[in-house]
């Protein structure tokens, strides 16, 4: 919850910049509800990627609704119909609503070309959606790939070797939703594309935030959205066992770099990072940024 200190005191202006910090008379006149989140679930084990989310929003004191969101065109076989039919919606249910927020996670087509995609045309429906209809919108891995795409027509380029392990980033342009991090923190990244960073610079209105030397662009932005090429979500187990299933379907893989120690034990190192970056992003570019009333 933020700071609330009158506007004229020295201090305001400086942690504005810093901190979830407002004015005792905004605080005053404030009127309070929950957030309401959109969560489009591409993933195909939807439940490890809700459980994933879920822990993560679940640490900001900010009170949250979910409305959890899936494609109609396609419909996976790795999670069971009844958990679908009890706690997903389609499109054409929440088309005539408003979000505080939305996320967009990822998919394991990387691979396919985007119009090959089985879902593609509803998902570029859903991505319109978004744009006219949610505050500010965080897209993952594929998700953010796929939504560059959309919107700005940069295509991925797919890498020789799986980019797979805990990354160490550089902050790039300061920026709020990585307020109190380091220079430099570790990201979780597993994905076989990327979007060359001298195409980002073509558009204007893209910043790059976070960068890594051998992973390239992991974090960009534009006024409304987060582009996330990395998984902050992931918990402790999840590269392992993505490398394990790897290894079994005979792919040729390398292990996940920075993962795992000399002894072969994993080291979890990136879940603070993952919690401030997701707690800035729900007081900054939502919380604050959200009107009232969504109508």
């Amino acid at each position: 919850m933020p700071v609330i200190i009158p506007k004229d005191i020295p201090a305001f202006k400086k942690l504005q910049k810093e901190v979830f910090v407002m004015d005792t008379k905004r605080a005053n006149t404030q009127d309070i509800r929950a957030l309401e989140i959109l969560i489009l679930n591409l993933m195909p084990i939807k439940i490890q990627a809700e459980n994933q989310l879920l822990s993560l929003l679940a640490n900001s004191p900010l009170q949250i609704n979910i409305t959890f969101l899936s494609t109609q065109s396609y419909v996976g076989k790795n999670t069971s119909s009844l958990h679908l039919d009890k706690f997903y919606k389609g499109l054409n249910d929440v088309k005539t609503r408003n979000f505080d927020a939305a996320i967009v996670t990822g998919a394991p087509v990387e691979l396919l070309e985007y119009e090959k995609v089985k879902y593609w045309k509803e998902f570029r429906d859903i991505l319109d959606f978004l744009k006219r209809r949610v505050t500010s919108t965080m897209y993952i891995c594929w998700g953010a790939m796929a939504a560059l795409y959309h919107f700005y027509g940069l295509n991925k380029r797919v890498q020789k070797d799986k980019i797979s392990g805990i990354y160490k980033c550089k902050i790039v342009k300061d920026d709020l939703v990585l307020t109190n991090l380091d220079d430099k923190i570790f990201i979780p990244n597993s994905r076989y594309a990327s979007i060359d960073e001298k195409d980002i610079k073509k558009h204007k209105e893209l910043k790059i935030l976070l960068k890594s030397k051998k992973a390239g662009v992991v974090l960009l932005r534009d006024e409304k959205s987060l582009f996330m090429l990395g998984h902050p979500e992931y918990t402790k187990n999840t590269l392992d066992l993505e490398y394990k299933r790897d290894l079994k379907a005979k792919l040729k893989i390398k292990k996940p770099i920075n993962y795992y120690d000399k002894r072969g034990k994993i080291k979890y190192s990136w879940r603070c990072e993952a919690n401030c970056i997701f707690s800035n992003w729900l007081n900054y570019e939502v919380y604050q940024a959200t009107p009232f009333k969504l109508s």
